[in-house]
């Protein structure tokens, strides 16, 4: 088996959270001490952390601090509630923190106890990748050529990752596999983040641009996709950062694998369809510059859809850490969480 390097992207020290601020990557590593309340909700709607798993385990520290800080629990949940729309992973966490406090906030050593919480949400979610590692390497072919969007590694989970976990895991398996990573863009999280990831780990790749994607798969230099998930739905539509439904409209017309990589925290039961998934609409300013190079006139107007839904008809199955659901609807998903 290959040696697999262990990246996390975040570490609590000396009663602070400190973060590695994704912005700054892959020119530099640089890690923030997140102090106040105010320093998680910008850290987590700048996009300094981001990933639906990882801005579930922020939320989760920053509910801890926020109550540290004598703010009122109510407070604290909207706060870090509003600071992204539509990954579900941060209401999951943030609902788990608000309830534990409630149950226990009478009790003296209620920090101490919150703490552990978080610290065990973190672990949870680190161990989870793993398993749908080891569940969706044996989907990735020797020397397979796969293709990833946006960055779903350890930099957007507690570490290892969701469907770059699976790449990792492949790897750590001797697999001769080579990777085309999307750029992503605007914040261009597979050019930045994804391909740095892969340089850790000397997993060979290719970042494309996002056009680029449907003439490697219709001239058979594609494989597999696998992509990571922000929401799913009831129905096993999947909500992904924008760019994923084109890929599963490439694949299923192309007739290759398109698989979703997430913990089962990802799912949201209560909300029936993908139609009804909340859709981050962000800054115009992040279609039109660049990392601070303006790459469009100053009076033309852009659309900036953070996300898109595909459909589950699309999708050939989504790999958690207790399974997977193949060609996933209502009655599986149900079935698979024991509900009726």
């Amino acid at each position: 088996m290959r040696k697999i390097k262990d990246i996390r992207p975040l570490k609590f020290e000396d009663g602070y959270l400190f973060v590695i601020n994704q912005l700054k990557l892959p020119k530099e590593l640089e890690w923030l001490k997140l102090q106040s309340l105010e320093d998680y909700e910008k850290a987590i709607k700048d996009m300094v952390v981001r990933g639906a798993p990882l801005i579930g385990i922020v939320g989760a520290y920053g509910f801890v601090q926020g109550i540290k800080d004598g703010i009122s629990e109510v407070e604290v949940y909207e706060r870090l509630r509003k600071t992204r729309p539509t990954a579900v992973n941060l209401f999951w966490a943030l609902d788990r923190m608000l309830n534990f406090y409630r149950k226990y906030k009478e009790e003296k050593d209620i920090l101490e106890k919150l703490l552990k919480e978080a610290q065990r949400i973190e672990l949870e979610d680190y161990h989870a990748n793993k398993m749908i590692g080891g569940y969706g390497e044996v989907l990735i072919p020797n020397k397979a050529n796969v293709l990833t969007h946006c960055n779903t590694g350890a930099l957007a989970t507690a570490g290892w990752g969701t469907a770059l976990g699976i790449i990792r895991s492949a790897w750590e398996n001797d697999k001769d596999i080579t990777v085309f990573v999307d750029e992503t863009r605007p914040y261009l999280q597979g050019s930045r983040l994804t391909a740095w990831e892969l340089l850790q780990e000397g997993i060979p790749h290719y970042i494309i641009t996002d056009s680029s994607a449907g003439f490697l798969i219709s001239k058979g230099k594609v494989d597999v996709i696998v992509v990571g998930a922000d929401r799913i739905t009831l129905n096993g539509d999947t909500a992904n950062k924008i760019g994923t439904y084109t890929l599963s409209v490439l694949a299923k017309h192309h007739n290759i694998p398109f698989y979703v990589a997430a913990p089962t925290s990802t799912f949201d039961l209560t909300t029936k369809s993908g139609e009804d998934i909340p859709i981050e609409e962000r800054d115009q300013k992040e279609v039109k510059n660049c990392h601070c190079c303006q790459v469009a006139p100053e009076e033309s107007k852009a659309l900036n859809y953070s996300f898109d839904v595909t459909p589950a008809e699309n999708i050939t199955a989504i790999i958690t850490e207790k399974g997977l659901i193949e060609r996933p609807n209502e009655e599986k998903i149900k079935k698979f969480f024991g509900r009726k």
